[in-house]
């Protein structure tokens, strides 16, 4: 099985995927948005104050939604938990890139018995070893698992159930290496939420400017306080949609695993009991 150390390479992307994420959109928002935004304000304050009969109608172009912070570190948490997710879905395409390896060397109509368990073993962790491409994926290690519980027992049916423990093993990491994807899927709308109460909070703190005739610290209040629910509620449905999709990737890839360790290898396998009940058949 993978044993990810503090060092790994899923730890060093996650560590550059959260640095990417933060100087990509910071930047984005320091060169772009902040300036256009702060241009659109100005234009708009010069436009109401040359026509001050006419009502101020709110801009909503994008720049204008996305400028305030909350919308900054949604769009930061987004473009991260999709770097992961990307991450994720080349590990099952590597993960699927090893299927046609001649894991065990038999011939045509060879079988697996017991007493060659061992040498096969032998043999395919010696192939692990050496190719790169082999280390820390799934199915040498269900066929491995599935050739020393042969060797041990001797038993077909214990090998089968070798196979099935090692694939639920790999489900459970493959879930448990989702729990940060999930944990930013949930962040999302509770940042969103963050910048709705704290533009509430200002839009009250500003309502004696509004009794008095300016509405406009109020409107902007608002407008942060609905943008920011409205942009984490988007890329939360987003993110889910992508969650999703990984985890029926991963679950599809472990269910063509098994198989393929049934096929190739648990019905390669026989004992002297069957050759036994087929010479007393014949």
């Amino acid at each position: 099985m993978k044993n990810p150390g503090f060092l790994s390479r899923e730890f060093i992307i996650l560590v550059l995927g959260l640095v990417f994420s933060v100087f990509l959109v910071g930047s984005i928002y320091r060169y772009y948005i902040w300036p256009v935004a702060q241009d659109l304000e100005i234009a708009s304050l010069v436009e109401a104050s040359q026509n001050p009969d006419d009502p101020m109608i709110a801009n909503r172009s994008l720049v204008v939604i996305l400028k305030d912070n909350e919308q900054m570190i949604c769009l930061m948490l987004m473009l991260w938990a999709m770097i992961i997710i990307c991450y994720k879905f080349l590990v099952v395409y590597g993960e699927r890139s090893v299927v046609g390896f001649p894991f065990i060397s038999i011939s045509k109509g060879e079988r697996i018995l017991p007493e060659e368990a061992l040498a096969h073993y032998k043999d395919l962790s010696g192939n692990v070893a050496r190719n790169p491409r082999l280390r820390d994926k799934i199915l040498p290690d269900v066929i491995l698992a599935a050739l020393h519980r042969f060797d041990s027992t001797r038993s077909i049916q214990d090998a089968s159930h070798a196979v099935q423990q090692r694939t639920e093993m790999a489900y459970d990491e493959l879930e448990s290496n989702l729990s940060l994807v999930r944990y930013i899927a949930w962040a999302i709308p509770s940042v969103g939420f963050i910048g709705t109460v704290r533009g509430i909070g200002e839009a009250l703190a500003l309502a004696e400017e509004a009794i008095r005739g300016d509405i406009s610290g109020v409107t902007s209040a608002l407008g942060l306080a609905f943008n920011s629910t409205l942009v984490a509620l988007l890329l939360s449905i987003a993110l889910m949609f992508f969650v999703h999709l990984l985890q029926s990737k991963q679950e599809k890839l472990l269910i063509d695993l098994e198989e393929f360790a049934n096929d190739r290898v648990i019905g390669q396998m026989k004992t002297p009991e069957q050759e036994e009940t087929q010479i007393s058949f014949t």
